[in-house]
């Protein structure tokens, strides 16, 4: 590592860049970026799989993190390397696309790498070994696609069975099935048909509410939504059956003028002029609910004393400052408009709610909009003893949401406990023998990659990786059916993964495969770090302290 760029020009020293920059190039700077990548890959490995173990994280503020979500440790760890940083970014990229298999996708790109540092050692160059990882992915993908198995959207057990596996060793066995029912069933009431035989299962309409007290056990599904607001007047219903429901994006109170007014008032009968004609206004506001039929208000802005004692005496339940993403969640899941002004409200802008009920839900009260007749918009509302253990089950419930979005939108599934790291790992070799000469060597490189998922799912189980790895080679060369077979983590065998209902949807694993492809190929590529020097910054950051010192001073 040398600290300036220094060349000569005729014996005499010319500094190229600002002295204090850090400069590693060649094998070194090549060495350094895997070494960081492969640090961070043994991290995540012993998370993987359903005998996976949990991190425990603590920010800079104490907040502790328990998790085993690959996405959810590399954000919290605050990686400084950027190499690392490009990790995260690769773990967050997997998450926003599929919302699973990060800790895949993070540990493939260790391995590639580190497969790759062997070659590197034999004088073989980057561009072949990325020549090679991409001529293998692509004959992966093709594989893959002609081995999955297409499902049927609607199919509730197949979609249980996919967010049972996304879950494994997430949470405990008793509460996976559970919540994996709940996940199936909020993503089918979401998904709609944008176009012929085009699916979109958008999770953003799923509302998590989370709070803790209860059990596990005690988390629902409501078809509608729910409010964490409490209702505005105590005289009001606390339940409205056959809710019409009134959407507003305007505040039931008098609006005070934009601009300072001086109003001269001379006697006591102007004053309570002022007040009548404002307790007019807002019964003229409240008069007009009742004539469109409306029993139910829910607005984003406030409503005035007087305004709820109006609405509480015409027995109307209303909830103000409501989000605007639960107005969103309001619209779609009651069939309801958002008005903006109330003139405008018309009887066919109401939304209807068969149940609107306050509940009490831990130590806070809540509205809960439920019996929606065909509600695009659903909640979950989670329970558990503490608030670390809600979050890791909010965790584990949204991977499980994205993976039946996944397969709605793309209704194709693959066997899960490393069998399709393991048939990669056979189309790579197979397509190295075709290929011969140096590109053959970074073919055998990506396949022993690959092979590292099976390897860590069998160490983290405590078998022996070796025995597990060579029977699991032969299943998947010598039988026509081998494709399917993996490690099941709980018996310790070699065994089908249809059979047993580990099964994966086939876009989280190419998303995967392509993301740590990327990654690796990104990262070999890079022959030269320069790192701008930090004394710039300290000395800005000086002058400006100096700077405020003055101010105070003078002040």
């Amino acid at each position: 590592m040398s600290t300036a760029y220094v060349t000569q020009i005729g014996g005499v020293p010319v500094l190229v860049l600002k002295e204090g920059t850090q400069r590693a190039f060649g094998k070194e700077a090549m060495r350094i970026n895997i070494m960081v990548a492969k640090a961070i890959a043994e991290v995540l490995k012993s998370t993987l799989g359903p005998k996976g173990m949990d991190k425990m994280l603590i920010d800079s503020l104490g907040d502790i993190t328990i998790t085993n979500d690959g996405a959810t440790v590399l954000d919290e760890m605050d990686i400084q390397h950027p190499i690392g940083k490009l990790l995260v970014e690769v773990a967050k990229t997997q998450d926003d696309e599929v919302g699973d298999g990060t800790t895949t996708a993070v540990i493939l790109a260790g391995a590639l790498l580190e497969e790759a540092e062997k070659l590197l050692d034999k004088n073989i160059h980057p561009t072949i070994i990325i020549s090679g990882y991409k001529r293998a992915l692509d004959a992966v993908i093709e594989h893959l696609r002609k081995i999955a198995i297409p499902v049927k959207r609607d199919d509730l057990e197949t979609l249980k069975k996919i967010a049972a596996t996304a879950m494994h060793g997430k949470i405990s066995e008793a509460v996976k099935d559970y919540f994996a029912e709940l996940a199936a069933k909020a993503v089918l009431q979401v998904a709609e048909e944008r176009e012929p035989g085009k699916w979109v299962a958008d999770i953003d309409w799923i509302q998590i509410v989370k709070k803790h007290g209860g059990s596990l056990f005690d988390t629902q599904l409501v078809y509608g939504v729910v409010i964490d607001k409490e209702v505005v007047h105590a005289a009001m219903p606390k339940r409205v059956v056959d809710a019409k429901i009134a959407l507003l994006d305007c505040p039931l109170e008098v609006e005070k003028p934009e601009i300072d007014a001086e109003i001269r008032i001379t006697s006591p009968e102007q004053v309570r002029a002022f007040i009548e004609e404002e307790e007019n206004i807002l019964r003229q506001y409240v008069e007009k609910l009742k004539s469109i039929g409306a029993n139910v208000v829910f607005t984003t802005k406030g409503i005035d004393d007087i305004a709820q004692y109006y609405l509480a005496k015409a027995g109307i339940l209303a909830v103000r400052r409501v989000k605007r993403s639960d107005m969103e969640k309001l619209v779609r899941a009651t069939g309801g408009r958002l008005v903006t002004n109330l003139d405008d409200l018309k009887p066919e802008d109401l939304g209807y709610a068969g149940l609107v009920e306050e509940r009490r839900v831990g130590d806070e009260k809540m509205v809960f909009v439920e019996q929606c007749k065909n509600p695009k918009a659903v909640s979950i509302v989670i329970r558990g003893g503490f608030e670390r253990l809600v979050d890791e089950a909010e965790r584990n419930l949204i991977d499980a949401l994205s993976v039946v979005a996944d397969v709605i939108e793309d209704p194709f599934i693959v066997p899960g406990g490393g069998a399709v790291e393991m048939e990669a790992a056979k189309v790579a070799r197979q397509l190295a023998m075709k290929v011969g000469g140096r590109e053959q060597y970074a073919l055998e490189a990506f396949a022993n990659a690959m092979e590292v998922i099976p390897k860590t799912l069998a160490e983290n189980a405590g078998l022996d990786a070796v025995d597990i790895l060579t029977e699991l080679r032969h299943k998947h060369e010598s039988d026509p059916e081998g494709w399917k077979y993996g490690i099941d983590a709980f018996s310790g065998k070699v065994t089908d993964m249809i059979a047993i209902n580990v099964i994966e949807p086939l876009v989280v694993k190419i998303q995967a495969l392509k993301a740590a492809v990327e990654a690796a190929c990104m990262i070999l590529r890079i022959d030269e770090i320069i790192a701008a020097s930090k004394l710039e910054e300290k000395k800005e950051e000086k002058e400006k302290k100096e700077e405020e010192e003055e101010k105070e001073k003078k002040e």
